[in-house]
């Protein structure tokens, strides 16, 4: 298939265009800076908040996988951040739409409940967060993410394109995992992830299953790895960090996320887990 990857040149889009490429799909990345490397796919530098140049190279595609957004609302002004990840989905949603892609991938956010930038804690119902809890975002790249699953929707319910919305944790790779991960456990500040991650590979491997997936209409689909990021048991992690939450099975170092929707839905399995990362 010719797949536009948009966010190419980032952690997860240079995995995903791997992996897509791997796969013998025909990708083409566009980015607001190159890849740095030679992964095989061709390169567009532009900036896709300009309605008229995303709707000049989001076309003649099968499929749109759409990544590019300011990835966290720090070390940015809010405004900033909800201003450029609106015009971004938006913009590439809209010329999915027109140029008649039959299907749309978009990269989401565990953000959407809430987490972890948030000011005041989360409505949290219930662990392991599933796909039918109710979003509750406090911060602008949380809301801008929730915001865009409604713009895939939109396009969705004027039979725009199918579609599937990926909800994913903080994607690490076993190369930044130490530097990212052990500061946060050290800070006391983790049980603001709910101790969750996914590995670049397996959410590379999500956006293949979601493109074959046999999805009629939206799917918004909660990803992550099969374990947390602790290495302390999931159940007095949520015991003591979460006394008053209601608690499903958590056995042994689960996620704190269900992920049946994502079996059922895409067949995701996840593979990789930072416990067989070298150095851990």
């Amino acid at each position: 298939m010719r797949i536009i990857i948009t966010g190419s040149s980032g952690l997860l889009g240079r995995h995903v265009a791997s992996a897509a490429v791997a796969a013998g799909h025909d990708v083409l990345g566009i980015d607001t800076t190159p890849p740095g490397v030679d992964g095989g796919w061709r390169h567009v530098t532009a900036d896709l908040t300009d309605l008229g140049v995303t709707l000049q190279l989001v076309r003649n595609a099968d499929a749109v996988f759409h990544i590019a957004a300011i990835p966290r609302p720090i070390g940015r002004a809010e405004a900033e951040v909800f201003q450029t990840n609106m015009a971004l989905a938006y913009n590439v949603i809209e010329a999915a739409a027109l140029s008649g892609a039959g299907r749309f991938v978009y990269a989401s956010s565990f953000s959407i409940f809430g987490y972890p930038f948030f000011t005041n804690w989360p409505e949290q119902l219930y662990l392991p967060i599933d796909d039918n809890h109710p979003a509750g975002p406090q911060d602008a790249y949380g809301l801008s993410k929730w915001l865009g699953e409604e713009m895939v929707q939109a396009a969705v319910r004027r039979g725009a394109f199918t579609a599937v919305s990926l909800r994913m944790p903080w994607v690490q790779t076993p190369e930044t995992f130490a530097g990212q991960i052990g500061p946060r456990r050290v800070s006391g500040d983790a049980d603001r992830d709910l101790w969750a991650y996914i590995d670049a590979r397996d959410a590379a491997a999500a956006f293949l299953l979601a493109l074959e997936a046999p999805v009629s209409g939206h799917a918004r689909v909660m990803i992550s790895a099969a374990d947390s990021y602790m290495d302390e048991p999931t159940v007095a992690l949520a015991e003591r960090h979460f006394p008053d939450v209601k608690r499903g099975a958590l056995s042994g170092y689960a996620s704190t996320f269900d992920l049946e929707n994502a079996r059922q839905t895409l067949g995701y399995q996840p593979r990789h887990s930072w416990r067989e990362y070298p150095g851990t």
